[in-house]
Parts: structure tokens; C-alpha cells; sequence
């Protein structure tokens, strides 16, 4: 448990359930789309950057039938600061992109593809998308020719180390819109839910597509 002290007020606490409303709505769409399936995934979203206090959900919830219980706040070290259960695992991750992408909700999916593809990549080290008109989806994309490369880590239970190795990648590479860690799914983010869940669809949608052409060429 955090020593950090939340200064709670009506703004502060309306803004909370905001966006508990909000985590609470993209795990259901996530669940109802195949995109996580049991308790698989983890979805948060900053209140506060200094100090810093994030929204996300709890470990081990099934996010297709959470409450505003299943959502914790936790500080910049991913200690609880308000609210019960566990921080998801990978709550490290979460703040690495807060800190190096600016972002301020990330999305993390167990999707079958992003599943598929990451094991299948994992040697190459990353997942190129290219020529595809969703590729405009992506925040800053203007074109079909925009050249995606999503990175692949090898998946790890030691989220210190992973975290770092993350890190190190979106500070060399500023422009990314996600990663994917070896059967593991995926992560992307956005300036707030909304654009997360759009960077998320055009990604698991690119994914599918990619999927599917290997397929074919068998």
C-alpha cells in the first residue's frame, strides 16, 4: 500500500468515477468482441500526472463483468493508493508508457491474433504492417504507406526488467503506437480512452489481416 495521501474532492472524485465508468465500458466492448477472454487484459487511465495517480483494473477480474470495485488507483511505483485487490501484474508496463509516450490510457489484449502473431514473430523481434488504409487510424498516420513496425518481447514474469527493456525501446522510438509481447497479446495507448480503443481496433484488425495472409500463402 502506498504512504501517498490522496487529496480527495467532489472534482476529484467525479473525474474518478468518470473514467471508472469508462475502464468499466472498454472491458465490456473488449470481452463482447473476443478481444480478452477469462480474466486475461488490464485497462487504466491516468487522473493525475504530478503526483502521479492512476485508474486500472484490478488483478484477476473478468473484465467483461467488472464494477467500480475492480478498479484501484495506484502512484507511480504501482502501489494501491485507494481501493481493494491487487494491481494487475503488468502494471509496471503501464507506467513505462505513461513516462516515455506521454500517453494517458493504455490498453493491454489477449486477443487470439496478437496472440498468434507474437509467438510467430518473437525471432524476427517485430511485426511490420504496411500498404494497409487502417494504418490511418493510427494517431499521426496520414497515408497507407506509413510503415508500422510493432516490436515483440520475449514475455517475462519479471516486470522490472521487462518494463526496462520496454522503456528503452519507446524512448528510441518516440513515434510507436504499441508493442507485443511474445504470447502475451498486445498494448497500445492513446491521449485518452477513446483514442485507445481506436489505435487498438486498427492494430487487432491489422494483426487479423497479416494472420490470414500468412494462411494463404501456405
Amino acid at each position: 500500500m502506498s504512504d501517498y495521501k490522496r487529496q480527495i474532492t467532489i472534482q476529484s472524485d467525479l473525474e474518478f468515477k468518470k473514467i471508472t465508468d469508462d475502464i468499466i465500458k472498454v472491458g465490456n466492448k473488449l470481452y463482447s468482441r473476443g478481444l480478452l477472454y477469462a480474466t486475461s487484459g488490464n485497462i487504466s487511465s491516468v487522473l493525475k500526472y504530478d503526483p502521479l495517480e492512476l485508474a486500472i483494473t484490478a488483478s484477476g477480474v473478468d473484465k467483461g463483468n467488472m464494477d467500480a470495485k475492480n478498479v484501484l488507483i495506484v502512484d507511480s511505483s504501482g502501489e494501491v493508493i485507494e481501493g481493494n485487490g491487487k494491481p494487475s501484474a503488468e502494471t509496471l508496463l503501464h507506467l513505462a508508457v505513461i513516462r516515455n509516450m506521454k500517453a494517458k490510457s493504455i490498453i493491454h489484449t489477449h486477443s487470439i491474433w496478437s496472440t498468434i502473431l507474437s509467438r510467430r514473430y518473437l525471432s524476427e523481434g517485430f511485426v511490420e504492417l504496411n500498404g494497409y488504409e487502417m494504418l490511418k487510424a493510427l494517431e499521426g498516420n496520414t497515408t497507407h504507406n506509413e510503415n508500422e513496425i510493432l516490436p515483440v518481447f520475449e514475455n517475462s514474469q519479471d516486470m522490472v526488467e521487462l518494463s526496462k527493456k520496454v522503456s528503452k525501446y519507446l524512448i528510441e522510438h518516440p513515434k510507436s503506437h504499441g508493442f507485443l509481447l511474445s504470447g502475451h497479446g498486445l498494448y497500445t495507448w492513446g491521449k485518452n480512452l477513446s483514442e485507445a480503443m481506436r489505435s487498438l481496433e486498427a492494430i487487432e484488425f491489422l494483426l487479423e489481416i497479416r494472420g490470414r495472409e500468412i494462411s494463404l500463402e501456405r
